[in-house]
């Protein structure tokens, strides 16, 4: 394969046809879907176990490709301790492409398990896309989150929740981002 595993890690409903993330799994060698007991009504101590496991099953290092619900499952992840990295392995997550985190507070959210937001700072490389007409997140908030984070942060403009909706079709820019963060794609 040639480089670290991108483990995708869809959101609630998980990712359609059109969406970046099902195109990158597709057409990008060594891409993973991550898959969750339930992508309709998530738990996150499910999600979490699920995203433990599918680390621990990687013999190599990881980078993570998180969409939406993807992004607050790697906050709690990470707020967790990482479960499934094994501490002589610390640096087995080489970094994390966080897409569209989701205000996961908001009272019409429609996982509340996974309310509230962990922000601390991740151990690892991180980078935050939000877009300036996200239906399910502030501008201010996902930068508030990056910063916390410890996490760039890039505005792409008006392109709603990241999704398959937004017209990105196998989405470039969010492949440089993630060779950025040591993918070989």
């Amino acid at each position: 394969m040639g480089g670290p595993t991108i483990l995708l890690l869809p959101g609630l409903y998980n990712s359609g046809a059109g969406h970046w993330q099902t195109i990158w799994e597709q057409a990008l060698p060594g891409a993973v879907r991550v898959p969750q007991q339930s992508w309709d009504r998530p738990q996150r101590d499910d999600w979490v176990a699920s995203l433990a496991a599918a680390v621990s099953a990687v013999d190599g290092p990881v980078v993570l490709a998180a969409h939406s619900l993807g992004c607050a499952l790697t906050a709690w992840w990470v707020s967790l301790g990482m479960p499934g990295v094994d501490v002589a392995a610390a640096d087995k997550v080489r970094g994390a492409l966080l897409v569209a985190p989701p205000d996961v507070a908001r009272m019409d959210f429609p996982a509340p398990s996974f309310a509230p937001m962990p922000v601390m700072r991740f151990p690892f490389t991180c980078e935050v896309i939000a877009s300036s007409n996200d239906p399910w997140c502030g501008m201010a908030v996902a930068q508030e989150w990056a910063g916390r984070w410890g996490a760039g942060f890039h505005n792409i403009g008006a392109k709603g929740h990241i999704n398959g909706d937004s017209g990105l079709g196998g989405w470039e820019q969010g492949r440089d981002w993630l060779k950025q963060l040591g993918a070989v794609i």
